[in-house]
């Protein structure tokens, strides 16, 4: 026992939760195989270490995996005691948090573990929208195990660690020397499957930043806790923000506070959370801190405020967008996976149930501001900027389309259609905007219009879920 209580998986759980709050549960579970001498190789834990404990005072279900015991490779016993974890966390409605360090499936169990493996699968599916999903890779999470990290909500990567389905070597044409596929780095900014990157006290922080923002599952109506910040408190220099929906969200937070999701992947798309008066809110907004010229939607874009939506709306935490968009990107990338991706990213908006702001700061040209959760897609209020654009193309491209086969002045015609359809107050007049605010006075603005919609019920047609 005084082995493993100085184990690294025991360790990390240690630094991870509060002080004295870690307790193990099936300490002596084995695996039951023999073949291949495994009797005589039988260690306590079985390469995984379960049990629950707390952060900040909030309940976590955890298991960690101990790679000096058996490899931390996956067996009958040792996908028990994680499937355990999932169904404690489910009953009690608290989130589970994995730290993996694994050599994948245990070849000596053969068909029983590579069949365990499947039963982890299906128990995670279980929970995904029932409790928060957090998975921290701290060392070697390849093959069938690199599912897991998908299913979860949250993915934390150590520097080090690696996450692959196939290692870099074994893709032809690859090496990698050429390009580690493995790594956090393209993990997180390529691949977009990892939301934080850092040592390893650095993710234990993240976690736990993260587990302190959001509900314990989904039927605690979101998450709410006191609000220290001045309710009233004016909101600086947002008008010069708009470009950075990062800097935009934090600045409009209780404290500052954010969480952002998935930094390093599709940043023309930002996505996080903030507290406004305490009430967790999660925030997806244009950002285009490379090129103020253009702000377009992207098939990575898409995919990922999509994934962010559906999350948010299964756990009763309201969105708010920030709109400044004027069109879509124009690749052959972008061709291939725009139009599913932005369907899905529609979609999510649309079936989502939980309170829905959307604030223009900039542009919002096309039907790309349409996507970005206008009035027609369900949102509940939608507030402006008094110098936002709001029309369906640019003028000088409107005028030039509605009289191409007529000898008249464009510019003339330009501004003629700038007049008549373009603007905030002409979105206002048709209901389209609800309301125009000053910069400064936002932050009140939103507080007050999500707590009256604290209490929004949505009553839709049957079905067991939508197909996008």
């Amino acid at each position: 026992m005084s082995e493993l209580k100085t184990s690294p998986a025991i360790s990390r759980l240690e630094e991870l939760l509060d002080e004295h709050s870690f307790v193990e549960l099936g300490a002596m579970v084995t695996a039951r195989a023999t073949d291949f001498n495994l009797s005589e190789n039988k260690a306590e834990s079985d390469g995984v270490v379960i049990g629950h404990g707390l952060i900040d005072g909030n309940l976590v279900f955890v298991y960690s995996q101990d790679s000096s015991v058996l490899g931390g490779t996956i067996g009958e016993m040792h996908a028990k005691k994680i499937m355990s974890v999932y169904d404690m966390a489910i009953k009690m409605g608290a989130p589970v948090i994995g730290l993996v360090d694994c050599g994948g499936v245990r070849l000596q169990e053969s068909m029983d573990a590579l069949e365990s493996v499947g039963a982890i699968y299906a128990k995670a599916t279980e929970a995904s929208g029932v409790v928060p999903q957090i998975v921290a890779v701290l060392g070697n999470c390849g093959g069938g195990l690199s599912v897991l990290p998908g299913l979860s909500d949250f993915t934390f990567m150590t520097k080090e660690a690696k996450l692959f389905v196939n290692t870099p070597d074994t893709i032809e044409g690859n090496r990698t020397e050429v390009l580690d596929t493995s790594s956090a780095d393209f993990q997180l900014n390529e691949a977009g499957n990892v939301d934080f990157v850092g040592d390893e006290s650095e993710v234990f922080d993240a976690i736990r930043k993260l587990v302190c923002i959001l509900p314990g599952s989904n039927v605690e109506e979101g998450c709410v806790e006191e609000c220290l910040d001045d309710l009233n408190r004016a909101s600086e220099g947002l008008e010069n923000k708009v470009s950075d929906a990062a800097a935009f969200a934090t600045e409009l937070s209780d404290g500052r506070v954010l969480f952002e999701s998935k930094p390093g992947f599709a940043q023309e798309m930002f996505t996080g959370f903030i507290k406004l008066n305490g009430i967790t809110v999660g925030v997806v907004g244009n950002s285009n801190v490379n090129d103020e010229d253009s702000n377009v939607l992207t098939a990575d874009g898409c995919a990922k405020a999509a994934d962010f939506i559906n999350f948010c709306d299964a756990f009763d935490i309201p969105l708010l967008t920030l709109t400044n968009v004027d069109g879509y990107d124009a690749s052959v990338y972008g061709e291939y996976h725009l139009i599913k991706s932005l369907a899905k990213m529609t979609s999510a908006l649309a079936e989502a149930s939980v309170p829905k702001i959307n604030f223009i700061t900039k542009d919002a040209l096309g039907s790309a501001y349409v996507a970005m959760n206008s009035k027609s897609l369900g949102a509940d209020l939608v507030f402006a900027f008094a110098d936002t654009k709001i029309a369906a193309m640019e003028a000088d491209s409107a005028a030039k389309i509605i009289y191409a086969d007529e000898n008249v002045d464009f510019a003339e015609k330009a501004a003629e259609y700038e007049a008549t359809n373009c603007g905030v107050n002409n979105a206002a007049r048709r209901g389209y905007v609800d309301r125009i605010v000053n910069p400064a006075d936002c932050r009140k603005y939103l507080i007050a219009s999500f707590e009256m919609l604290f209490t929004k019920r949505v009553e839709g047609p049957y079905k067991k879920h939508g197909s996008k």
